[in-house]
């Protein structure tokens, strides 16, 4: 097995890429500061795992690295930050970007250029280096993260996952000596994380960089992180450590601070409470399998999921020969499928399978063709706005993409106003939304104001708020932390059980195995396989040949399971 990432040694040094102390910002509208009092050195050869709930200042902290903040975010900064040895609020971004390269939590919010090529080039471009050398760094950036044969290609006609590998390598054509990436696989199928996390363990072997990493996914993430800051629902420092030994000491308190933990850790959490006893917490998919071989594991313990519905029942969504183009290109081909009444069905597929566009075309958002998509008895493509909004709920990727509102609270009461549903009645159903999704105490600020987190459970807030009886939410829990993403799946949960039909798409197989009813595996645009998600997960191998893989961890508890069940 391959060493511990954390086993190497320690060697640090007297110069710090970056040197944060006492950090404090305070966003325009807030009233606390978030991160707080944050204080940490990052040398080269070090991976740096940030961690923390939803709100507690993490994509804050990195705007303030390269000097976004206070230079084009406002926000009031306490403390100092200093990179490569120069005070960001001293300095120009343009200098800081020569230390510190950024990828951002959404990449479209950094693609300017027309081609895949011309946005890599564009950073060296402007540092105002030789030509050849910025061909050099464009073709390397774009070979380690799978581009390089799209280079002539529009930004634009990548899938979501593809403009995330585009925006890593802007950031490894910098050459800067510290690269921030901000969940940068959370839009990637397995097979793109695997890639970027190859890419960038390149990148660190060479010894003279360091990587500031915000990550959920912490399966692809444990086998390359050396140290691990957690930050608190306040924003302040609570754990500063080895990554391997921080998350295994402090699991428990992790878990209930809502910080995400590997798929393996939660796991044998959930088994410790039914008795299973372990020398070491596993975190990883062979440790786990490891562990079992040697642990006492009550029987059926491991079956920790809620267990969805599965009763057959009439389709409320219908497609027959559906085909969506955007431009001359068939994104969505000829394609039919039913989605059961009830279900919580999820939509998976490697980059570029047509996902997004399939969802949205159902939806309405993007109109389909005629009498080729039926949602609850309507057609989308002739349908009223107001009357579709009433059959299906409709969440972006983004969630900036739907935000019209000044504040939170006016953003939940929009779709409210339109109805014109009563006064006290808008707050009174304003109010339960905000206390369910934990933004009770943001209800006057801005949405783009938001973490990313938070932007995105107000996103869903918008879409339930008038009950649809369909919910289709693209990417649900990307930027939630552990706790607000099991809220948000029971609050899916609850309403199935209220008779809403929910559609996700997800690149989180192991939500799909644990959540889902339904599966619809799309591959070229097309149904490659579909039905109930515990018949299709018996079978590897349809989604092998769809460009997937299972996870590790529900592989080994599927065969598990098949040795320790009665």
């Amino acid at each position: 097995m391959t060493p511990l990432a954390d086993s190497r040694p320690d060697v640090r040094p007297s110069a710090p890429l970056l040197r944060v102390r006492d950090l404090s910002i305070t966003h325009a509208g807030s009233a606390h500061p978030s991160p707080r009092d944050v204080s940490f050195d990052i040398h080269p050869g070090e991976v740096v795992l940030l961690l923390g709930p939803s709100g507690s200042g993490k994509s804050t902290l990195t705007l303030a690295l390269n000097g976004l903040i206070p230079h084009a975010v406002p926000a009031a900064m306490v403390g100092t930050v200093e990179a490569g040895g120069l005070a960001t609020v001293d300095s120009p971004t343009a200098t800081l970007s020569t230390h510190v390269a950024m990828v951002f939590q959404d990449p479209d919010a950094q693609i300017v250029t027309g081609s895949v090529f011309d946005e890599v080039a564009f950073g060296p471009e402007n540092l105002r280096l030789p030509l050849d050398e910025v061909y050099a760094r464009t073709e390397d950036a774009l070979r380690r993260v799978g581009l390089w044969e799209r280079r002539d290609e529009n930004p634009d006609v990548l899938s979501g996952g593809g403009r995330q590998r585009l925006a890593i390598a802007c950031a490894l054509a910098m050459g800067s000596p510290l690269v921030v990436l901000d969940e940068p696989t959370a839009n990637l199928d397995p097979q793109g994380i695997d890639d970027v996390y190859a890419a960038l363990t390149d990148v660190v072997a060479e010894g003279d960089r360091a990587i500031l990493l915000v990550e959920h996914n912490l399966d692809a993430a444990m086998a390359f992180v050396t140290r691990t800051i957690v930050l608190d629902g306040e924003g302040r420092v609570a754990f500063d450590g080895p990554a391997h030994e921080t998350i295994r000491t402090h699991a428990a308190e992790l878990v209930e601070m809502g910080v995400w933990l590997p798929a393996a850790t939660l796991a044998a959490l959930r088994m410790q409470e039914h008795g299973a006893v372990f020398d070491e917490l596993p975190l990883s998919a062979d440790e786990l399998a490891t562990a079992l071989h040697d642990t006492a594991v009550p029987a059926g313990t491991v079956e920790g999921s809620r267990m969805p519905r599965s009763e057959a029942s009439a389709p409320i969504i219908r497609a027959r020969g559906l085909t969506v183009r955007r431009g001359r290109s068939a994104i969505v081909r000829d394609l039919d499928l039913d989605i059961e009444t009830g279900s919580l069905t999820a939509i998976v597929g490697a980059n570029g399978a047509g996902k997004t566009t399939l969802l949205q075309a159902l939806a309405g958002v993007i109109p389909p063709p005629k009498r080729q998509v039926t949602v609850d008895g309507i057609d989308p493509d002739s349908a009223s706005p107001r009357e579709l909004s009433t059959r299906i709920g409709f969440v972006f990727q983004n969630p900036e993409h739907q935000f019209i509102a000044a504040t939170v609270f006016d953003e939940l009461a929009h779709g409210l106003r339109l109805r014109r549903v009563p006064d006290a009645e808008i707050s009174a159903r304003v109010d339960e939304m905000l206390t369910r999704f934990g933004l009770a105490h943001k209800a006057q600020t801005h949405p783009f104001l938001l973490s990313g987190g938070e932007k995105r459970r107000l996103s869903v807030g918008t879409a339930l708020i008038t009950h649809p009886h369909v919910l289709a939410l693209d990417e649900p829990t990307f930027g939630q932390d552990r706790a607000r993403a099991s809220e948000l799946l029971t609050l899916l949960h609850d309403l199935r059980d209220e008779g809403t039909t929910v559609v996700i798409i997800t690149h989180d197989l192991q939500l799909v195995a644990d959540h889902a009813s339904h599966t619809v595996i799309l591959a070229d645009g097309r149904v490659h396989a579909a039905g109930r998600t515990a018949d299709l997960f018996r079978d590897e191998q349809i989604f092998t040949g769809a460009g997937l893989h299972l996870p590790p961890v529900q592989r080994v508890l599927a065969a598990t399971r098949q040795v320790i069940e009665p």
